[in-house]
């Protein structure tokens, strides 16, 4: 079902499976108990896609429906995938917090892109407010798009931290462009697996270099991505 206009109250009601009057109070706010039968059903009559979805069962279920790092024992997992990405000779890989700040990166990332190695470097501000990105990036509002999505994907689900994503929003929209592709129709992306794009790297090589991104999310460690660029 794609979601071309508006679908009225009652219609989605009854493709739950529930009353107009609950659906009502649903939408307004009010504290339900949902089952997870119901956020399915739900799910389907909204048309989400899966990181939607992921939104949803977040919110539903205070925060159950996305595992967070254990505070605790964040710096043993850091450590493990520093030396995971690190050990990576054949293509370039880094390692992110949940606000995209760089932790870490192998010689061909530093190579391919010297800015990891700047002071507080952050993955999201050279992407959409960099200028250097804009003309690496080809086809970079296509790019921006996604990053801005992924962005508000962590902002609606509150990990990291609020204030930390806050932050960042509020730099990021500092540039014009940025402004504009935010205030259209709201999209939602979780991370970028697969996500194929065609660099500009004239140091590199003299022909654009097409690579596809693969994040390793680790199970205990979920504020923490792993990211390795295979070129194709």
């Amino acid at each position: 079902m794609k979601r071309d206009k508006a679908v009225p109250q009652k219609e989605i009601a009854a493709r739950i499976g529930v009353s107009e009057r609950w659906y009502r109070s649903l939408e307004a706010g009010d504290s339900l108990s949902l089952s997870s039968d119901v956020l399915g059903r739900l799910s389907e009559a909204l048309a989400l896609g899966p990181d939607e979805r992921m939104i949803l069962y977040s919110r539903a279920l205070d925060g159950a429906g996305i595992a967070l790092a254990d505070e605790d024992g964040e710096a043993e997992g850091q450590l493990a995938l520093l030396q995971l990405v690190t050990a990576q000779t054949q293509f370039p890989a880094y390692l992110t917090d949940g606000a995209w700040n760089i932790l870490g990166y192998n010689a061909l990332m530093a190579a391919w892109f010297p800015w990891v190695r700047e002071p507080g470097a952050n993955l999201m501000l050279w992407a959409l407010n960099g200028e250097e990105a804009r003309e690496q990036l080809l086809d970079w509002a296509q790019h921006a798009e996604v990053y801005l999505a992924m962005l508000r994907f962590a902002v609606a689900t509150g990990s990291p931290r609020t204030e930390k994503l806050d932050a960042l929003l509020q730099r990021v929209l500092e540039d014009s462009e940025c402004r504009r592709l935010w205030s259209q129709e709201p999209k939602f992306v979780a991370f970028r697996q697969g996500h194929r794009y065609r660099l500009d790297l004239p140091h590199v090589s003299p022909e654009p270099i097409g690579v596809t991104s693969r994040v390793l999310l680790p199970a205990y460690h979920h504020r923490l991505r792993c990211v390795m660029l295979l070129p194709h």
